[in-house]
């Protein structure tokens, strides 16, 4: 591979058309999935397993996830950070959109960001769960940091600390080990061959 499509770091930064494609297809199937999980969140997060309000974040998970696989999947600097922002943009411009409205931006940024700086850390070199659950922990926790400003003012340091915790556990079982589990269920059912994670489950199944 050229000087000119590998960073310094040693990482492949060219995209390919398809890379895009796959990245708006990914932005736009998650965010049909976040508006419809928007519109369960309100009664789901009243039911009295919830009745700690800081343990309705136990539900954000969903919403971390479109960065994770985007990641997982396209392995190149911004992929997860860009699948997670187009997911929070469909969600909003969806007929009837959010109750959140245009501040799902914010949190498409700050989610995005958050599962982005994991894959950056480890030059978009290792993509194993491990690395999938930091990537959906820190993406749960910069959510949790914006929320506290923009939803959540009023809580006490605790009960935001509490938050903190529950975001970032869903962000690592649902965003990270889930999006984990779909991204290889998705390269079995020989979705993603076009793909490096896609070539890796055919050696691997050659090899078995």
């Amino acid at each position: 591979m050229s000087s000119a499509t590998t960073s310094k770091a040693g990482f492949d930064v060219r995209y390919r058309t398809i890379d895009l494609v796959t990245i708006a297809t990914l932005g736009v199937a998650f965010g049909v999935i976040f508006w419809g999980w928007g519109k369960l969140y309100e009664p789901l997060s009243g039911l009295a397993i919830f009745g700690y309000p800081p343990s309705s974040a136990l539900l954000g998970g969903v919403w971390l996830t479109a960065g994770v696989v985007g990641g997982l999947v396209i392995r190149k600097p911004g992929a997860a950070f860009a699948t997670e922002f187009i997911a929070a943009a469909v969600s909003t411009f969806i007929v009837g959109g959010t109750q959140w409205g245009f501040s799902v931006f914010a949190s498409g940024f700050w989610q995005g960001l958050g599962a982005e700086l994991i894959f950056l850390l480890f030059f978009y070199k290792r993509f194993g769960v491990v690395v999938a659950a930091l990537s959906g922990a820190l993406a749960g926790a910069f959510e949790s940091f914006y929320e506290w400003h923009a939803y959540v003012p009023d809580y006490s340091f605790g009960s935001k600390l509490a938050h903190l915790g529950f975001f970032v556990l869903s962000g690592v079982i649902v965003a990270g080990i889930g999006g984990f589990y779909l991204v290889r269920a998705l390269a079995k059912a020989g979705v993603l061959d076009a793909f490096p994670v896609g070539r890796e489950q055919v050696n691997a199944s050659l090899v078995d």
